[in-house]
């Protein structure tokens, strides 16, 4: 199991809806949250089969700016 964390730019609750419809939709994502509290909109994902990369590739495809924390 892959608990993956980025800092992220979805700062807004339109935001927040807009990649929970993809987010939610992903069966390869078992769990998700957005810390919007945080400087950085921390985004963490458990995934048994996605990586760091393929989550980045999916949030900037929907036109959100994504980079992986470590």
């Amino acid at each position: 199991m892959n608990v993956l964390i980025f800092a992220t730019n979805i700062k807004t609750e339109t935001s927040k809806n807009k990649i929970a419809t993809f987010l939610n939709a992903n069966k390869s994502i078992l769990q998700w949250t957005i810390d919007q509290e945080d400087i950085d909109c921390v985004l963490r994902i458990i995934s048994e089969k996605l990586n760091a990369a393929q989550i980045i590739d999916l949030l900037n495809f929907h036109n959100f700016d994504c980079k992986e924390l470590q």
